[in-house]
């Protein structure tokens, strides 16, 4: 913290089910209908609900009211002003923690998970009631942090964006991607369902699946490491195009390269598809380790 600031609190939760049907069908017993004509369990979605709302609700009282404070909703982050020093909370889901990651710069992100039984933890690891003691270590400079890479793409026009788990290149209708993909020495041009490539953190994630899926022996970076790695989607061989640059590692020092070949293009972060740049016919875009990095509060 600097000395002498009041430290500022933000509290970035993500609306459950319950609150967006409720946001689409205007009244709890319209909700209520809506899930038992479709054979849905209502107390399930509702004991989810009141689930975050008690998470909420105590680390809003954990707060010092000599504090300041505020709330933002994941559909707001966007738009939200991050301060320099502010501790953020994250209420919800693991998913949570890479949805605001792209909007900070080093600010500590203090994982609360709401719902063990239905949630990993991986990267909300806390008790809503462990935020009182956490929020004070972190102010104090006494809590430990793990520093995550960041994965960032970076357009010949200068547009950039940042993602904690993945970044994805492709078409934005998820017809064949076309492209020259460039790694080290190697060239190849392709025909796919797009490209992946993802941090340590990531690797359990989308791309656990797709290392799963294609038993893949490739060596994953840890959530630390100055690396990435990157896998294509369904390498189309034919006599234009190839199969043979698939998956690798991406280091600090180097890229990944992707020369569009296609109109229509788009890559996006953490499965944020309306936060994207656009990839028209002929741009050039470098993928690689990101300079900033999360700053996750540690267990």
């Amino acid at each position: 913290m600097t000395s002498g600031a009041t430290p500022r609190v933000v509290v970035a939760w993500r609306p459950t089910e319950w609150e967006q049907l409720l946001d689409r069908h205007a009244t709890a017993g319209q909700v209520r209908f809506f899930l038992e004509s479709r054979d849905r369990d209502v107390d399930d979605v509702t004991d989810r609900h009141d689930l975050q709302q008690r998470a909420l609700a105590t680390v809003e009282a954990a707060i010092p009211t000599a504090w300041r404070r505020a709330q933002v909703r994941r559909d707001a982050l966007a738009s939200f002003l991050f301060e320099p020093d502010d501790v953020v909370v994250a209420v919800g889901q693991d998913g949570m923690v890479p949805n605001l990651a792209k909007y900070l710069r080093s600010q500590p992100v203090i994982g609360v998970n709401p719902d063990p039984e239905r949630n990993e933890g991986l990267l909300v690891r806390f008790a809503a009631p462990d935020v009182a003691d956490v929020i004070h270590d972190v102010v104090d400079a006494r809590a430990a942090t793990e520093q995550r890479t960041m994965v960032e793409a970076r357009l010949d026009d200068g547009q950039r964006l940042v993602a904690l788990n993945e970044l994805f290149v492709g078409h934005r209708s998820h017809q064949s991607a076309r492209y020259l993909l460039m790694h080290g020495a190697t060239m190849e041009r392709q025909s796919s369902s797009g490209i992946i490539v993802a941090t340590g953190t990531g690797a359990t994630g989308w791309t656990r699946s797709i290392v799963t899926e294609r038993q893949s022996t490739l060596a994953l970076p840890s959530p630390s490491d100055q690396q990435v790695a990157f896998f294509v989607r369904e390498a189309w061989p034919s006599v234009a195009t190839g199969a043979g640059l698939t998956e690798g590692l991406v280091e600090a020092a180097t890229s990944l390269r992707v020369i569009s070949e296609m109109d229509g293009g788009v890559v996006f972060g953490d499965g944020i598809e309306d936060d994207r740049l656009e990839l028209t016919w002929g741009q050039d875009v470098r993928i690689g380790p990101a300079p900033e990095h999360l700053t996750l509060v540690a267990s």
